[in-house]
């Protein structure tokens, strides 16, 4: 008896325990009506189809002025949204885009290692029609869509690999030693 009063004691405390698991809030990303955002080209995913978008380099800076609100807490991944380019992006000499083009895009729940939930909300613009001619594209808030790997300290950094320097005969032929 006094060994099942003892199991049972163990069950309750067990079960009253407070469990710390991790929490279930993914910080927000929240975007105004009106508001100017600025982001990020990155390369398509699928760019068998090129356009006249592809030969802006990655990184390139699209300000965007949004046309409605975007909030992670109340739209749900996949909620679309509308802007209006504020600066027309160029190469060389030549407008690609021009600005009050009109801007496409979803708000996004990406998978990342580095966030403590292990995820994080994104915007991503995917189109813009300019002059009536629509471009697909990929752009983000953020620079890149791979989460960027903290170095630590610990962590020891590679040594440079030292290449021997050919030694030519008096053949003509080119000849390597490599260290073993």
């Amino acid at each position: 008896m006094h060994r099942f009063a003892l199991a049972v004691l163990c069950l309750i405390c067990v079960l009253a325990g407070t469990a710390h698991g991790q929490t279930t809030s993914i910080e927000p990303i929240r975007a105004q009506l009106g508001s100017v955002q600025s982001f990020h080209l990155q390369t398509r995913l699928n760019p068998a189809d090129k356009n006249e978008v592809d030969i802006l380099p990655k990184g390139t800076i699209l300000r965007v002025k949004m046309l409605n609100t975007v909030d992670s807490s109340v739209d749900r991944d996949g909620a679309q949204f509308h802007g209006i380019v504020v600066e027309s992006l160029a190469a060389g000499n030549e407008v690609i885009v021009h600005s009050e083009s009109e801007v496409r895009g979803i708000l996004v729940l990406l998978r990342s290692r580095n966030h403590p939930q292990g995820f994080r909300y994104e915007l991503l613009v995917t189109g813009v029609t300019d002059h009536g001619k629509n471009y697909a594209l990929t752009a983000s808030l953020n620079p890149s869509f791979v989460d960027a790997v903290a170095p630590t300290a610990s962590s020891p950094k590679p040594e440079p690999l030292e290449v021997p320097s050919p030694n030519v005969s008096t053949n003509g032929k080119v000849s390597t030693s490599l260290p073993n």
